[in-house]
């Protein structure tokens, strides 16, 4: 048993670090890719899950990637919710803070500037995967994507919306359909 658990702990780290390095904006960018470790890969999770966990995550207060410490901590308790979340925050951690301190030297430059842009389209990639990922894990159905659509083009049509009378629109509407 004690061997299942340290495996356990590792696979959280063999996980969790590499998604560390590729959490460009925090870990909304890599949300597809724990959906697919946590569900489909390990099995840690089924979707219904995953999708309870990750509106856990967002509706306490703290960062969005407590759905990391979540996971660890129902498949290897105390332990594993440690070790999810310093692997998912240490690695980048580390490498922000070496790139930070040369990252300022060379403002203004060039190939500074390529950088930034040619990161926000990868970001902006990773940041709607994890969305799709999410209304994948939904027990929802369609009418969950049709809602998500329809949020989207909103804010895409008057972006300075604040997003809470959506929320409190769309939590009327479902609780209506589920009423009904």
């Amino acid at each position: 048993m004690q061997e299942n658990a340290g495996e356990t702990i590792a696979a959280l780290a063999i996980v969790f670090v590499p998604l560390s390095l590729l959490s460009f904006g925090g870990s909304n960018a890599v949300l597809a890719d724990i959906a697919h470790q946590s569900i489909g890969v390990y099995g840690w999770t089924s979707e219904r899950e995953f999708a309870d966990m990750f509106a856990l995550s967002r509706a306490a207060p703290g960062p969005g990637s407590m759905l990391t410490a979540l996971i660890g901590w129902k498949v290897a308790g105390l332990t594993g919710a440690l070790v999810a979340t310093l692997s998912l925050y240490l690695p980048s951690a580390v490498l922000v803070f070496g790139v930070a301190r040369l990252w300022g030297r060379w403002r203004g430059s060039a190939w500074h500037e390529a950088i930034e842009r040619g990161l926000a389209p990868i970001a902006a990639g990773l940041f709607l995967s994890g969305g799709i990922a999410v209304l994948r894990a939904s027990p929802g159905g369609p009418a969950v994507w049709i809602a998500a659509l329809a949020a989207a083009a909103i804010l895409l049509r008057w972006p300075r919306l604040h997003p809470v009378p959506l929320l409190i629109l769309g939590g009327i509407v479902f609780g209506l359909a589920d009423a009904a």
